[in-house]
């Protein structure tokens, strides 16, 4: 599993987070859709739906990847994994409830310490 972790870093470490939707901003198609973190992508990736892998920033310093959220859509109809970058349990909490919803599901895997 720990190279499992390292390639994700390698990834993160490699590559540029663009932020397009800030934390307090609505979605641009889901407008009852809010994010309660800075949400965006890794730049030069591609995820589970053919655009940068995801990624949610929360305040932890120094920031690095702490969790992934794997997700299974039904409205999208896709399955996907997302980056928690610098989210503490609280932020996971609320990623994870964002995840589980009436459309989509989510699990959280966390890195060991």
């Amino acid at each position: 599993m720990t190279d499992f972790w390292q390639k994700l870093d390698s990834l993160y470490e490699s590559s540029e987070i663009i932020i397009d939707h800030p934390k307090g901003s609505y979605h641009e198609d889901w407008p009852e859709f809010y994010f309660p973190l800075d949400y965006g992508y890794l730049k030069g990736t591609t995820g589970g739906d053919g655009e940068g892998i995801d990624v949610w920033l929360g305040t932890m310093q120094p920031p690095r990847i702490n969790a992934i959220a794997c997700t299974a859509d039904i409205t999208k109809r896709d399955a996907e994994i997302k980056l928690l970058i610098g989210c503490n349990e609280a932020e996971t909490a609320i990623i994870e409830g964002i995840h589980n919803s009436r459309h989509q599901s989510a699990i959280i895997i966390r890195r060991d310490k």
